[in-house]
């Protein structure tokens, strides 16, 4: 490899640039600034794009640490904004060197190029574009995904990127159950794990299984009824061994999985009836209230939290419905499907999650969002809060906040009275 180059990676400051293109990034109030200069918005995207460009040419760079960070800025770039027409300008310059990075690169280099091919289709959304970029890199993620060669962290993000990918992509069912099956090739071996008693299976292998389990499941529910009823027969019985495993974050893959396959299994069928019923609730009961030792206390918490919902949902056929707020909008998780959904995407997208959102057309059609909420100037400037306000809403906030928590901590508070 050659010498590496001194890569400014794409920043904070960066990612604050905003083009006029999409008002729904300015709907934060706390995003105005008082009094302050007049922004050149369109100097500012050229000066962004320029960058970018510089960006996607250290792609091809000698130096794998160049190319690495240089992957990594395109990240960071298309997860904190839309740009969409840029890209489709680049799309095949920028295929080509996902498709290599992915080939030739060692490890670290794979996991950076999946990611960007990730967030490459979440910007080009469902259409002929991310069409034609799956049938090139498709191909290439499945072989890293089934290579016992390759680095169980390639192997992990190549998983994960073609179950988003898929998800986005694909129109052709045989797509669809080709790129299923190759990951059920991949999580069913934890099965035999879970039999196996020779102690040989690696625990290394995990992570991969976990990642391929949860692209999966986001397969499934997009997939026809007849078909999730020859997917649930199949696995609903075998899932529960792996809420036995030692690793925390299979057992809880492994719940939510079994909790969407109940509310799928429901959909389909209104008298659905699953046999080994108290046998499943006793488990899922007892990772409910887990109080082992050996455990760390965060574990615990996590795991008990998790599992709570998990058991409501077998037992109750209830979700605890959550809200996310992004700018003036809100929207309410209801349902395993719909909270399997959103949280694959905010692992991809991070802290932009919100901004996509708001003004990501893909991403609103998923959810049911409607078109991007555009406001003129008149409705943000009555949206402005003055620095003043602020001070003091923040400052009650901050006593209030204070008061309470010193009269939980104060061990002389009347605790009431017990009979």
């Amino acid at each position: 490899g050659g010498q590496p180059r001194n890569v400014q990676p794409f920043s904070d400051e960066d990612a604050s640039i905003e083009t006029m293109s999409h008002c729904s990034g300015f709907s934060d109030p706390a995003s105005f600034t008082e009094d302050g200069p007049e922004v050149d918005e369109e100097a500012t995207q050229e000066d962004l794009e320029y960058k970018l460009k510089g960006f996607i040419d250290l792609t091809l760079d000698k130096s794998a640490k160049t190319r690495q960070a240089a992957l990594e800025s395109l990240k960071s770039a298309f997860s904190s904004k839309i740009l969409y027409e840029f890209i489709t300008e680049r799309r095949m310059t920028l295929t080509d060197s996902i498709e290599r990075c992915i080939k030739k690169g060692k490890s670290d280099e794979q996991c950076a190029a999946a990611g960007l091919a990730c967030l490459l289709c979440v910007q080009m959304g469902s259409g002929i574009e991310s069409e034609e970029i799956f049938k090139t890199l498709g191909p290439v993620l499945k072989k890293i995904v089934c290579d016992g060669t390759a680095s169980i962290q390639a192997r992990q993000a190549c998983a994960t990127c073609l179950g988003i990918c898929c998800f986005i992509v694909t129109d052709d069912i045989t797509e669809l159950y080709s790129t299923m099956e190759c990951l059920e090739n991949i999580f069913t071996k934890a099965y035999q794990r879970d039999r196996d008693t020779n102690g040989v299976s690696s625990t290394h292998n995990t992570v991969l299984h976990i990642s391929a389990l949860l692209a999966w499941t986001l397969l499934l529910t997009i997939c026809p009824m007849n078909e999730v009823k020859k997917k649930i027969e199949t696995h609903l019985h075998k899932l529960p061994g792996l809420l036995s495993c030692d690793d925390l974050n299979m057992r809880i893959a492994a719940g939510e999985t079994l909790a969407l396959l109940f509310e799928l299994a429901r959909e389909t069928d209104g008298d659905f009836f699953y046999e080994d019923m108290e046998l499943l609730t006793e488990k899922l009961r007892a990772l409910a209230t887990d109080g082992n030792k050996h455990r760390a206390k965060v574990d615990k918490r996590k795991q008990r939290s998790v599992f709570r919902d998990v058991l409501r949902a077998v037992e109750e056929r209830d979700f605890p419905t959550e809200m996310v707020k992004f700018g003036p909008e809100r929207m309410y998780i209801d349902c395993w499907v719909k909270k399997q959904t959103y949280d694959t995407f905010k692992e991809i997208l991070g802290s932009g999650m919100q901004y996509h959102l708001q003004s990501n057309d893909f991403l609103r059609n998923v959810f049911e969002l409607g078109p991007p909420v555009m406001l003129d100037a008149a409705t943000l400037k009555t949206m402005k809060i003055s620095r003043f306000e602020r001070h003091l809403y923040n400052s009650a906030a901050f006593k209030a906040r204070t008061k309470a928590r010193s009269k939980c901590r104060d061990k002389r508070a009347d605790v009431g009275e017990f009979f």
